[in-house]
């Protein structure tokens, strides 16, 4: 029995389905397309306003009051690289070839397969601003201009976006906004919240420490808002609002224990707001299941380009017009490296999750969830070495935290060989290279120091990728 909510908040239905129909479909010359603003965060989750948290986002919430948010959107990957290139291209991380992190010497197979160059002879010019993350370095993807920037926080990386938009060429353009927050460290970010007063993330216990730690998170993702909303003012000041279609959303969920790299709605589950021309408007929310794939397709279909052939995602245009009340009936997500190599694939319905260990493994390694005070803390009290199975089953009706696995529970026989099925066959159509062995890494590509340790010892103290403002991955160049 697959549980819906329905499409879209059924008093806004009326707007959704007759509102710009017909923008999207007369034909659209040139000069006619909208810019497009792509914001993308790092590692918030769904742990935002417009989600029902205590994480004040205004300007996130006054965003999603004006376009279209998605509670069930999901990432391809709970892991940087994976995740960003699995929307920008339009295809899971195992097809694309972005099996793990960009600075640490993976890559696309064809960086030609990224949006820009689909968009392009569209007539588009396309610039960044910030965070990339898909190539070590920026030049490597072929924007039309990178930006200048002083850091990856979101204050320069907003204030270079502006120059950007107050300087935009006539040519419609896509424009690429990349925020280091809310990735860790984020202990010194401001202005800071008082840890007495904040709820932790789900999964983990209402500890002193633990409650410090999610203090520190709802500082950064305030610096998180302020840079959307300086980023969106300048789009409103230059008069491009309504030419605009903004696409907000972030790689994964947040970089806690249970949360970042993991399988579960916590790692997978992400924000993802739309607000542009036509049916991208009205401050209305779907509940239907979608994952970041099915944004390539949703731009070319609303440009009417034709779609590559790579593309793995579907259009979200028939879910906004109200033509149909669910485009998915199921999503997939996977995990090949981060620090270390722990291979995964899941699939996720409206009702059920099911996760494989595509190796074998008896605990966790520790090096692949971040540094942190709920980590150390994690640790303490013996994270490392709660078991892993090689195959869970999750009702997320009746356990949405995913607690407790039903695979061995003879009652869901059917609901398990179901889901079984349905990996199986995504996996054979996608033709996941998992399928023919272990997955190698590439010539060049480098392990995290600390992930050497990490991948034969227990993984206490160890860092899978610390802090990335340690790695030489240059968004200016």
């Amino acid at each position: 029995m697959a549980i819906s909510n329905g499409l879209i908040n059924r008093r806004n239905a009326l707007g959704v389905t007759l509102v710009g129909v017909s923008t999207v479909s007369a034909g659209l010359a040139k000069a006619q397309r909208p810019n497009i603003l792509y914001i993308n965060s790092h590692d918030t989750g769904r742990y935002t306003q417009p989600y029902g948290h205590a994480i004040p986002a205004p300007n996130l919430q006054k965003l999603a009051e004006e376009g279209i948010l998605f509670r069930q959107a999901f990432c391809a990957a709970p892991t940087c690289s994976p995740s960003r290139a699995a929307l920008l291209t339009g295809q899971s991380p195992s097809k694309s070839g972005m099996w793990g992190l960009a600075h640490l010497g993976f890559r696309l197979n064809d960086y030609k397969q990224h949006l820009l160059h689909t968009l392009r002879p569209a007539g588009y010019y396309s610039a960044l601003a910030g965070v990339q993350h898909v190539a070590p370095q920026a030049a490597m993807i072929g924007y039309d201009r990178i930006m200048p920037i002083k850091s990856n926080q979101a204050a320069d990386v907003a204030a270079s976006a502006v120059e950007f938009i107050r300087n935009a060429p006539k040519q419609p353009f896509y424009l690429e906004v990349g925020f280091f927050e809310t990735h860790r460290k984020f202990a010194d970010a401001g202005p800071k919240q008082d840890p007495r007063y904040c709820l932790p993330p789900a999964p983990l216990p209402d500890t002193p420490e633990i409650r410090a730690d999610m203090a520190a998170f709802k500082a950064s993702a305030a610096n998180m808002d302020n840079g959307v909303g300086e980023v969106l003012q300048a789009i409103e000041k230059a008069g491009l609002a309504a030419s605009t279609l903004v696409i907000s959303t972030t790689d994964h969920g947040i970089s806690f224990p249970a949360m970042k790299f993991n399988l579960t709605d916590h790692g997978i589950g992400v924000m993802l707001t739309m607000r542009g021309p036509g049916v991208f408007r009205g401050g209305k929310v779907c509940d239907a299941l979608v994952s970041q794939i099915d944004i390539f397709p949703t731009i070319c279909e609303l440009l009417e380009i034709e779609k590559p052939a790579w593309l793995q995602g579907k259009s979200l245009l028939p879910l906004l017009r109200g033509e149909k009340q669910e485009i998915n009936d199921a999503i997939f997500a996977e995990v090949n490296y981060h620090g270390a190599y722990e291979p995964r694939r899941a699939v996720r319905t409206k009702r059920w999750k099911y996760i494989r260990h595509m190796e074998e493994r008896d605990y966790p390694r520790p090096g692949d969830c971040d540094a942190s005070p709920s980590k150390d803390y994690w640790l303490e009290n013996g994270g490392d070495k709660q078991p892993l199975e090689p195959e869970r089953l999750y009702d997320t009706l009746f356990d949405p935290n995913e607690n407790r696995n039903l695979a061995q529970d003879p009652s869901q026989k059917a609901v398990l060989e179901e889901m079984r099925g349905r990996l199986d066959r995504w996996m054979k159509a996608t033709n996941d290279p998992i399928l023919n062995g272990p997955l190698k890494r590439p010539a060049g590509s480098v392990r995290p120091r600390s992930s050497l340790a990490c991948d034969d010892a227990s993984g206490r103290g160890c860092v899978a990728t610390t802090d990335f403002r340690l790695f030489l991955w240059d968004v200016s160049r």
